[in-house]
């Protein structure tokens, strides 16, 4: 499923004749943002049930480049990871 399929399901399951796509687009765009600033601001954002978003540290390590063979050290840096809830993982 992508964004487009995403804005159409959630227009489907909000069962309102007046809610256009636009709005629908608006809606998921808002909480896909405040996912963005929970993480930014408080390194962890949990929905119970669906699961956690965390931001983490990666500390820096070698690498090799796959084209040359050649060594190189691979910069710390931050990521976000996903850990799915109970119920989200009982639906895959």
């Amino acid at each position: 499923m992508n964004k487009a399929e995403l804005i159409l399901e959630v227009q489907k399951l909000l069962e309102k004749e007046e809610c256009t796509k636009a709005e629908a687009e608006r809606a998921i765009n808002a909480v896909l943002e405040a996912i963005k600033r929970g993480v930014k601001k408080d390194k962890t954002v949990q929905l119970i049930g669906f699961g956690t978003f965390a931001s983490v540290k990666r500390a820096a390590r070698n690498g090799v480049n796959p084209r040359t063979g050649e060594k190189l050290k691979i910069k710390a840096s931050k990521t976000v990871k996903f850990k799915p809830g109970a119920s989200l993982k009982a639906v895959a």
